[in-house]
């Protein structure tokens, strides 16, 4: 038979499973939502990423997940920290 901690344990570990599930899948969810912009909108992103050159601007134009736009902002911030340490 077991003891009432064994199954308050057991619960707890399920609770948090469950609870891990949910925050994954709404992690999952978040970043695959579609890009949403309008063309105007688009086009603004466009215009302000200019200055980074015409390859950024060209991506702001593309349908892209929230996803691929952290990824990117990831790989912008590696570039400029390897562009610091390098000077």
């Amino acid at each position: 038979m077991n003891s009432p901690s064994t199954n308050n344990s057991l619960g707890k570990l399920l609770l948090a499973l469950v609870v891990i599930a949910i925050i994954g899948f709404l992690g999952f969810a978040i970043l695959t939502m579609p890009d949403n912009r309008t063309t105007g909108e688009r086009i603004g992103d466009a215009v302000d990423a200019l200055p980074q050159g015409v390859g950024k601007a060209a991506e702001q134009l593309e349908d892209r997940t929230p996803g691929e736009k952290l990824g990117d902002a990831v790989e912008d911030a590696g570039e400029k920290i390897k562009d610091n340490t390098q000077n």
